[in-house]
This record gives structure tokens, C-alpha cells and sequence, in this order.
């Protein structure tokens, strides 16, 4: 055990020499082979946008322009100060492109004013029309007529809240502008990404990012003049939450009326004009760039907006040349890892080194420089379970069949309709007892939270599981997930969460190297986790009260999935209310949320229905073999 230990640390050296000595080497070839230049470029009602610029020594050949724009600030400041590397990779920076970082209107260094995924203008009438479209083209025609030594196209990128900038690089497009790759792009906040989910107040990221983030800043400023983090004054994510009572009590006490996104929040709890306006997708069409969307399944933040953009430029723009590359990543897993393994699950290869070399540098070089063939597959999809890169040629995928997971009576799980009449699961639920989304306790939300074990809600009583037998054959599913519940309670709101689960055979071996003493016999790995809060379960424009006691639909989408569940082992659904502090708390009536005193919150009696006239299911999107 002892030798084990010692060759365990000397890996952890090595491996943390090798990344030391290659941010070294990278910091290095930056300024030996890049001229750093800053620029505050004037958009079309004046205001100035500060712009780093790296322009490549070598003068015997042209260059594209690869950007990327920020509000996360182009550090470092001054001309003199380099960046430690450029691109997303290493590979993107030794292959040469003048690198452009931009700080959005309204954050860092750039004049204005920021706001929060920016309404697109529809119908532009004047220079004060502005939006993150006109930024985007007036910045790229700036380049194109003032940087000497381009080739006169240009290409952009971004992970998050820059992938939401790439895709609002689309409409109206410069004419330079050749690709666009929006990467995990933030598209809608009230659906599914960052920080609501069907409705649902994704409580941890919003409350920690907007902290910081969402502090006013009245003047262009460097970050170590900007807000620092908020210091949590309990190290235990759900304590704080819990103790804190309420969202209200929240804002009262650490914001006020500080922060505007929070009180954007609390005035707009409907999917109302304010949130539509913040949506992007309308506003995708007539799509000229070629476009490659990249995002991870087990995404923590835009696992939504990744397959939401995809779609809508697909759909929009029949004959756009859209591809979709999905891998088995956490949020920008694709080149912030290896993307051999991902929380206690390993894939059996460096899935992101294969995005890299495959995908997003020859996706640039060839649109941007016109080398090498870019035959990528309308759909790249790796599937985990298989652990297989798989090319589609749409996505969902056409080779598929349709087929129903029928909740059954005793915890059971079948493609099998039920037989049986008046056959339901009882439980109670308290919100001051919530559900917890992960084992253990954490200081911030995980990551891993995407796709770890699920045995420590199954113990509770206020989850109910349901499994099939030992599967006889492997089955994949790829596309959409569609929950169909049957429900009731006797309060008049509740939030569903469903879990699709891969559980392992009993007999399957702990990895050879175990720091964490995993035991993956009978292991129960979250392939797809979803929330919908009850009261939206018709429309999200107008909420509507739960009858207590009748018998409810509640049907949702869930992100899609590709997951190959193997021969040997079984797949589960786990079904909760509460999803803490994921998500905030349903205080089990119907009311605006953000307005509950912690005296609101009351237990609920809740049943699952599974019988021949109300079948509780899963429609799943089975790969045929």
C-alpha cells in the first residue's frame, strides 16, 4: 500500500511539472513569435471597445483574424504584458492567426454599459441601434481595414458567455466573417441554461456568479481595481442555503438592491418579455458563416443552450453549413482537460486531444486559410457507455426508434405497458428537509455533479426509484428524453426532477488505482438529470396552480443524451421534488417564489402514478444496431 501511495505522489509531480513546464513553454513562444498591440476601436454610436491584439512576427505570409469576445476581461493589461497562451489550445496558437480578445460594451476596460445577454435590435433604424451583432461587425471591419497583414477573413470563438457572442456574431454577419464555433453558448436563462431550468432558480450558480459578476461598474477598470469574490461564511453549500431561509432572505440581506440582475429576478419570475428578449434563437436566420457548435453532455451550464443553438440554425437555416460536436465533457471540458475521464468515469481514450486535432483546428484552417479538407459529420457524437466516437447525419439521429420506459409497481421499470388499475407511489416531501443534489459536502457546486453516483438519494424516502431487470442486450439512446409523469399532491406547486441512471452489474471491478476507495459494484451513474417547476407545467408566460389532490400531467423535455447502457447492467429512474441547493426550494403552494418567508414552506403529500389508465413513463429515442 505504501509503494502504491509514493508511485501515486511521484504521477501527481510528474503531471504537475509537465503543465508547469508547458504553460512556461507557451508563455515563451507568445512573446517570441506575437506582437501585442491594444486598441480601443469605436462601434457605430461612438462607444469604444478595448481590444487586445496579437499579431503574428513572422510577415511572409496573410493571417486571419480569430476572436473572441469577453466580459470576462482580456487580461493582461498594457502592451507589454502577454497573455500565457492564445486560442483555446496550443495548437491553435503555434498554428498563427492574429488573436483579437475584445472586453464586451459595458465590462472592463470598453465604455458603456453592460447588459446581460443583450436584447438583439430586430429592426435597426439608426447608429443608436446597437447590439452584440453591430459590436461584433463594426469590430471585424475595424480589423479588417486597420491591421496590416491580414488574408481578410475572419473566425470566432467562445466558451459560455463568449460562446453567446460568437452566436451573436450570426445575424447580419460581416462579410469576412468565414466561422464561427459558439462553444457551450449561454442562449436562454429562463429554460435551460446558467440559471434557470424550466422556470426553476438554479440558486447556487446564480446567487455565487452574479455576487461578483453582477457588482455596477461605473467606469472602465482593471480587475485588480474590480469586486472581489463573496465570501461564504458557512464552508457547507446547503447549509448556507437552507439557513438562509429563503431567495427573498437572500437578497435582502447580502444584495439589497445592489445587484440588477437579482432584481431582475424577483420582477421578472414569468417568462415574460424581459426573458424573450434575451433569447437569441429568433434571431438566427439567414446564417452565412459556417458554424460549428461544441458542448458537453455533462455541461453543469449550457448543456441547453449547446443543442438549443444547433437546432435553431438548423431549423432556420436549412442550407447553413451547421455542424454539431458533443463529447462526454464537463463545461469547456473539451479543452480545459483530456477528456479521458470525467468524475469517477473513465472513457478509455483523450477525447478532447481527438476534438482538438479533428475539429476545431481543422475547422478554422480551412475556413479561415483554405487548408486541408474539412469532412466533419453533421452530428459528432461520443457516446459514453460504448465509449465511441459516432458520426450522424442529423442529430437527433434518423436510425432510431421511439420507445416508452413505463414506471411499474414496485419499483420496477419496463418497456412494458402496465396492466394493473389504481396503482400508485405515496410519499411526503418537506422543503426544510430538501433533497441534496450531490453526497457529501461542498463549499461551491461541483462540476462532477453531472454524472456521479446516485446511491446517496436512493436511500432517502422521498426518492423514488424505479429500474429495469438486468439488461440482456446493449441498448443506446441518443436525442431526446421526454419525461411523462402522472402526479398529485396536496399542495397546489411542487418541482419534478428526473434522473436517468446507468446502474452497474454488482461484479464490476474498482478502478486498479482507487485515492478515493470508489466501490463501482452496483454504482448508479446520472446520465441525464432534469427539474420543472409544477406551476409552469402548461406555460411559462402564465403559471397556474396545482388542484390539490387531482391527478396531474406533468410532461417535460430533458436535454438530450447519448449514452450506451451495456449488457449487465440496468437503468434506473429516480424521481424527487427537490433538488438542493441546485435549485431553489418549491415551497409546495402555488405563489410567487421569490416573495416566500421561510414560514411558507410546508410539507406536501405526493403520489407517482403507474397504472393502465395513468402510466407514468420516460419516451426515450432508442439507436438502432
Amino acid at each position: 500500500m505504501a509503494r502504491i501511495k509514493f508511485l501515486w505522489l511521484v504521477a501527481i509531480h510528474i503531471f504537475t511539472f509537465s503543465a508547469v513546464f508547458a504553460q512556461q513553454s507557451d508563455s515563451a513562444y507568445v512573446k517570441e513569435n506575437y506582437t501585442k498591440i491594444e486598441r480601443s476601436i469605436t462601434m457605430r454610436d461612438g462607444v469604444k471597445l478595448f481590444t487586445s491584439i496579437y499579431i503574428p512576427k513572422d510577415k511572409t505570409k496573410k493571417y486571419p483574424f480569430l476572436i473572441n469576445r469577453t466580459p470576462y476581461t482580456v487580461a493582461p493589461y498594457g502592451a507589454d504584458k502577454y497573455k500565457t497562451s492564445l486560442g483555446n489550445f496550443p495548437a491553435m496558437m503555434r498554428e498563427g492567426f492574429i488573436f483579437v480578445y475584445q472586453d464586451v460594451r459595458g465590462k472592463w476596460m470598453s465604455e458603456g454599459t453592460f447588459d446581460d445577454i443583450r436584447p438583439q435590435v430586430a429592426n435597426k433604424k439608426t447608429k443608436k441601434d446597437i447590439d452584440e451583432s453591430t459590436d461584433t461587425y463594426d469590430t471585424i471591419d475595424w480589423l479588417i481595414k486597420n491591421i496590416e497583414n491580414n488574408n481578410g477573413t475572419a473566425g470566432i470563438y467562445g466558451i459560455s458567455y463568449p460562446g453567446f457572442y460568437s452566436t451573436t456574431s450570426l445575424p447580419g454577419a460581416h462579410p469576412a466573417l468565414k466561422a464561427v464555433s459558439p462553444q457551450a453558448p449561454v442562449t436562454d436563462w429562463f429554460r435551460g441554461d446558467d440559471f434557470h431550468h424550466n422556470g426553476s432558480l438554479f440558486l447556487m450558480d446564480a446567487f455565487s456568479f452574479m455576487s461578483t459578476f453582477g457588482v455596477p461598474r461605473p467606469q472602465p477598470i482593471t480587475p485588480d481595481k474590480g469586486p472581489k469574490g463573496f465570501e461564504f461564511p458557512i464552508q457547507d453549500n446547503y447549509r448556507f442555503y437552507l439557513e438562509a431561509g429563503s431567495v427573498k432572505n437572500l437578497k435582502d440581506k447580502y444584495f439589497a438592491d445592489s445587484i440588477k440582475f437579482w432584481n431582475d429576478l424577483f420582477a421578472h419570475p414569468n417568462l415574460d418579455t424581459f426573458w424573450q428578449a434575451r433569447n437569441i434563437q429568433p434571431h438566427l436566420v439567414n446564417v452565412k458563416p459556417a458554424v460549428m457548435v461544441v458542448g458537453g453532455f455533462f455541461d453543469a451550464e449550457d448543456a441547453y443552450g449547446t443543442f438549443a443553438t444547433y437546432k435553431s440554425i438548423e431549423k432556420q437555416n436549412p442550407k447553413a453549413n451547421n455542424i454539431l460536436v458533443m463529447g462526454p465533457w464537463f463545461h469547456g471540458g473539451w479543452v480545459r482537460s483530456t477528456g479521458s475521464s470525467f468524475g469517477d468515469i473513465e472513457f478509455g481514450q483523450p477525447t478532447s486531444t481527438y476534438y482538438q486535432e479533428n475539429f476545431e483546428l481543422p475547422f478554422f484552417k480551412h475556413y479561415l486559410k483554405g487548408q486541408g479538407d474539412f469532412n466533419a459529420a453533421e452530428a459528432n457524437i461520443f457516446v459514453t457507455g460504448s465509449n465511441e466516437w459516432k458520426k450522424f447525419s442529423t442529430w437527433p439521429p434518423k436510425d432510431t426508434e421511439t420507445k416508452t420506459l413505463y414506471l411499474q409497481p414496485n419499483g420496477k421499470l419496463s418497456f412494458e405497458k402496465v396492466k394493473r388499475t389504481d396503482s400508485w407511489d405515496e410519499y411526503v416531501t418537506d422543503p426544510n428537509n430538501p433533497v441534496p443534489y450531490q453526497d457529501g459536502v461542498q463549499a461551491k457546486r461541483t462540476r462532477e455533479y453531472m454524472i456521479d453516483d446516485q446511491r446517496f438519494a436512493a436511500r432517502r424516502p422521498d426518492v423514488k426509484v424505479y429500474q429495469t431487470d438486468t439488461l440482456t442486450e446493449d441498448i443506446t439512446l441518443t436525442g431526446p428524453v421526454l419525461a411523462n409523469l402522472v402526479v398529485s399532491t396536496t399542495g397546489s406547486d411542487a418541482d419534478y426532477v428526473v434522473k436517468l441512471i446507468d446502474v452497474y452489474p454488482e461484479n464490476t471491478p474498482n478502478p486498479t488505482t482507487n485515492p478515493k476507495n470508489l466501490i463501482m459494484g452496483g454504482y448508479q451513474m446520472l446520465v441525464r438529470g432534469e427539474i420543472m417547476r409544477g406551476k409552469y407545467r402548461n406555460s411559462f408566460e402564465k403559471p397556474e396552480a396545482i388542484n390539490p389532490g387531482e391527478i396531474t400531467k406533468v410532461n417535460y423535455a430533458l436535454p438530450d443524451v447519448a449514452h450506451t447502457f451495456k449488457k449487465g447492467h440496468r437503468i434506473m429512474i429516480q424521481i424527487q421534488n427537490s433538488w438542493f441547493p441546485l435549485a431553489d426550494r418549491n415551497p409546495q403552494k402555488f405563489m410567487d417564489i421569490y416573495q416566500a418567508e421561510p414560514s411558507d414552506f410546508q410539507k406536501a403529500t405526493h403520489r407517482i402514478f403507474h397504472d393502465v389508465h395513468n402510466s407514468s413513463s420516460l419516451t426515450v429515442t432508442v439507436l438502432k444496431q
